[in-house]
């Protein structure tokens, strides 16, 4: 897969984050039993906390049922959170209403992960991308057909396909009629969960690059979800590695594919294809299922199927501390 490549550098360190998610949870009251007397508790997302900058990719990475897909519904406020704050531009966001809602959703837009079913089958590409500017009554008639021309132009559509139905286009153009929807009310925080994955290889490089060259002209900040770390490797700025519902890893790019810290982000590396066949990685052997987030192991919840767990890792949950400039891991293992 050839796209282009990005530098963790692209946002400053130092500006105010454009999203700041403090202490985030889900919980997900659940009964069990004949009777359905007993409560159990699922923690779908907990305690995650992190930031964006404007200009940012960060990619949330992990297993399938880790939680980094209810984490973008959750910034979107599709879910109310059940703990934690969520920040944009130090505004206080996480159960705000009416009005306010209405202009955060507006500076915050989401690709999904699926091209086709996530388009009114029913309405012609046009009325699909220019809906957001209706709903938000921007511009006269005549103005926004020439709004959605102009972002049909900019995903590599021609304007004149605005005319057509869904089933007419193929996957690819499917999803740049997504990313143009993203597109319409100019917002500074796109989250795209997993927007490549149900693509040909082919057809993935050239959404991808297009996305790399609309996030560097237009300032966008993405948060990525994703579970193929080639992907993660090429579009990224900072990743987060989530297990469980919890962030186990977060750090600049380069750092987490050269010196991950936390030994289920070495496993997910080793075990991700190379197309160079001359590369060999060090095998990292995960043994065993992901526990139910129902009754997560005690103590660190990576513990029951880590090759390195001692005695301390099924006592005490590990924090986030720091390895590096910038660099988190919640492990307690000092790795080299």
């Amino acid at each position: 897969m050839s796209v282009t490549d990005t530098s963790p550098t692209a946002a400053g360190e130092t500006s105010a984050p454009l999203l700041e998610i403090s202490n985030l949870a889900k919980h997900f009251e659940m009964r069990a039993g004949a009777l359905k007397l007993t409560r159990l508790v699922l923690k779908a997302v907990d305690d995650v906390s992190f930031s964006l900058q404007r200009g940012e990719t960060l990619c949330l990475v992990g297993e399938s049922g880790c939680g980094k897909s209810t984490v973008g519904k959750l910034i979107l406020r599709l879910m109310e959170p059940s703990a934690g704050a969520i920040r944009i531009d130090g505004d206080d966001v996480t159960h705000a209403g009416g009005a306010a809602l209405r202009q955060f959703r507006r500076r915050v837009q989401m690709i999904f992960q699926d091209p086709f079913a996530s388009l009114n089958p029913h309405l012609n590409a046009g009325t699909i991308v220019g809906e957001p500017l209706e709903n938000y009554n921007l511009y006269n008639a005549r103005e926004r057909r020439e709004q959605v021309a102009a972002l049909f132009a900019r995903v590599g559509l021609r304007p004149e396909a605005a005319a057509k139905f869904p089933f007419e286009f193929s996957g690819g153009q499917r999803q740049r009629i997504g990313i143009a929807r993203a597109l319409a009310l100019s917002p500074d925080l796109i989250v795209a969960d997993e927007p490549v994955s149900a693509l040909d290889v082919s057809v993935q490089a050239q959404v991808l690059n297009l996305l790399v060259d609309l996030r560097d002209q237009l300032g966008l900040a993405y948060l990525f979800i994703s579970h193929d770390l080639g992907v993660v490797e090429h579009i990224a700025h900072r990743v987060a590695v989530m297990y469980l519902g919890r962030i186990v890893e977060i750090g600049d790019k380069r750092t987490i594919f050269s010196r991950a810290q936390h030994p289920y982000t070495q496993a997910l590396i080793a075990a991700a294809p190379v197309a160079d066949p001359r590369v060999k990685r060090d095998a990292i052997v995960i043994e065993g299922d992901v526990p139910s987030p129902l009754d997560p192991p005690k103590g660190c919840a990576f513990h029951t199927r880590c090759p390195f767990a001692f005695a301390r890792c099924s006592q005490e949950t590990p924090l986030l501390t720091r390895r590096g400039d910038g660099h988190l891991a919640a492990c307690h293992l000092d790795m080299p």
